[in-house]
């Protein structure tokens, strides 16, 4: 897989910055996205879900929705989980969601601890992709469900067409007209073309260890959510 490095320097810095732009640029449909997932979660009615990349943690806080009693989000950016830490607080969520700072490739828990894991656009970042779920493989329980929302690459016409007219020429652009961090803006379609989307990267969680890959599509194939088992 092509290597694609996301954050060259201040590392909390350049992940914040990405992170606001993809708020921006998704209009929020990626809440849509990761409720799509919440909702497969909540059929199996996990106790305890790991959150992985979680940023500001707006997934660890939909996950409330599979039921869970417990929900733990890890992320190596100090600066967005403070910011997901006061999310939690206003919400009267402490009881239930904790976030740590921890790297996806070192989970800092012991094998076999939860029932699912989530991570929503986030592994593309891992600097190795096959540790990275091979760690997240170890954690969760037999059984377990792990649920992957990312991008993906529309291949249907013309959404295809549209979708890369965007990403390579429109949004470098906008970056250029508002962000002094114009590497923040390319970062991302970068990363996106670098990744191995559907068939591809369901082989390569096959490969580390997990059971039944499932791809479903979101939104004409803009992003899909991968699930899989232990």
């Amino acid at each position: 897989m092509q290597e694609v490095k996301p954050y060259q320097e201040k590392e909390g810095s350049k992940k914040e910055q990405v992170a606001d732009m993809f708020d921006n640029i998704s209009m929020g449909i990626d809440i849509r996205w990761r409720k799509n997932a919440v909702n497969i979660l909540k059929r199996k009615k996990p106790a305890t879900v790991l959150d992985v990349a979680t940023g500001t943690a707006d997934f660890a806080i939909q996950n409330i929705g599979s039921g869970a009693s417990q929900i733990t989000g890890i992320d190596i950016s100090n600066g967005m989980l403070e910011v997901g830490r006061k999310k939690i607080k206003a919400k009267g969520l402490d009881s239930v969601i904790q976030l740590r700072l921890a790297d996806s490739e070192q989970l800092p828990f012991e094998d076999n601890s939860f029932d699912a894991i989530t991570v929503g656009f986030g592994v593309r970042n891992f600097e190795d992709l096959e540790k990275g779920l091979g760690e997240m493989l170890r954690v969760l329980k037999p059984g377990g469900t792990c649920l992957i929302l990312e991008f993906s690459k529309p291949q249907k016409f013309p959404i295809k067409q549209l979708y890369q007219f965007y990403f390579k020429y429109i949004l470098p652009t906008i970056g250029k007209i508002i962000s002094k961090d114009q590497s923040a803006y390319t970062y991302l379609p970068d990363s996106v073309d670098a990744f191995p989307f559907g068939e591809r990267f369901t082989q390569i969680l096959e490969s580390v260890g997990y059971k039944s890959t499932k791809i479903i599509p979101q939104t004409f194939g803009i992003a899909s959510i991968y699930q899989a088992s232990k």
